[in-house]
């Protein structure tokens, strides 16, 4: 079965520094049918102004992925890491037994325009860590990039949960097939653009969710970028 999100569906909130969309449940935005999926428990939309962020503040037993989109975001953390996150980036925090961070855009007058991830871990109490990982364009373009998987294979980073996340970028006409398993979920989250999933048209800030197996057919109506999640 093939569920639609729309974006104008998911929560808002405005705080002038920040304009952020929640595509889950998170802070002042509650919808209990909209809580997670599977162990996607965090997808927010990000557009942080120039100069502004988030000050210090603790996580614990999360894994935190990052996805920048435009801009870049300065990181420090209670890890002793510090740390700017360009465009291309994949920043990947397992808070585990408990770590304090700040993000802050790094540019004084330039907008930052990110995803912030969280996936619930398959174990608590693990030790901190941090991991940062760079992927060009073109390991992205017209193809699905695994770019976080519980193994870290093919360079992607290592979480501590059964799920592969998926980066492509896709121009004009281009075709990108995932294969979901049986007893797999599949989340697809479009960060840019338009796409046909089968035949739902989705635009930026649209997501579909799949719990049958089989093909699942992603092509692009004009540029797009999306992520791709397959989940236990």
């Amino acid at each position: 079965m093939l569920t639609i999100r729309k974006s104008e569906e998911r929560g808002h909130a405005n705080h002038g520094w920040l304009d952020s969309y929640h595509t889950f449940s998170f802070a002042n935005y509650y919808d209990p049918q909209h809580m997670a999926f599977r162990s996607l428990r965090v997808i927010n939309q990000d557009v942080i102004a120039g100069g502004k962020g988030f000050g210090t503040h603790p996580h614990r037993d999360m894994e935190i992925i990052t996805y920048m989109l435009d801009g870049a975001l300065e990181h420090k953390d209670s890890m002793g890491n510090g740390s700017i996150i360009h465009v291309g980036d994949v920043q990947r925090m397992s808070a585990g037994t408990g770590i304090t961070h700040s993000e802050f855009n790094h540019s004084a007058t330039e907008t930052a325009h990110l995803l912030q991830i969280w996936i619930l871990p398959n174990q608590q109490n693990v030790t901190p860590s941090y991991e940062q990982i760079s992927f060009s364009r073109q390991e992205k373009l017209n193809q699905l990039k695994l770019i976080a998987s519980p193994d870290g294979r093919d360079r992607s980073v290592t979480i501590h949960q059964d799920a592969n996340v998926y980066a492509s970028i896709l121009e004009d006409g281009a075709e990108v097939t995932h294969r979901l398993n049986p007893n797999r979920y599949a989340w697809i989250q479009v960060a840019r653009g338009n796409v046909l999933v089968g035949d739902r048209l989705l635009s930026a800030g649209d997501a579909i969710s799949s719990d049958q197996a089989g093909d699942l057919k992603i092509t692009s109506q004009g540029n797009a970028e999306i992520l791709v999640f397959d989940l236990a």
